[in-house]
């Protein structure tokens, strides 16, 4: 008679646990408005709505327009090589 007392007891946690999970998926979202020390990048080029200048690791917290040139000169290089390198992939796997 324990074991069926605890079993039943644990079904109804968890038919109570789930129902309290579908219902925080029904409940409003939190809005407000997210600061950012990036104004200074807000104008370049990428920058877009709805998110504006993206920055998630925080790489230009406290950097310069020199550090923001060359961060994204570098990474225009390193994408230019990595559609190289998958032209090279498609040429080998083709036996060309």
């Amino acid at each position: 008679i324990l074991s069926t007392f605890l079993f039943t007891t644990m079904m109804k946690l968890a038919a109570f646990a789930a129902l309290m999970g579908s219902a925080a998926a029904f409940a409003p979202a939190q809005t407000g408005k997210a600061t950012t020390a990036l104004n200074a990048f807000e104008s370049e080029l990428g920058a877009q709505p709805p998110l504006g200048f993206f920055d998630p690791l925080g790489m230009l917290d406290d950097a310069d327009q020199d550090r923001f040139d060359r961060l994204r000169y570098v990474e225009i290089k390193h994408g230019r090589i990595a559609q190289l390198a998958f032209l090279g992939q498609i040429v080998t796997r083709n036996g060309i």
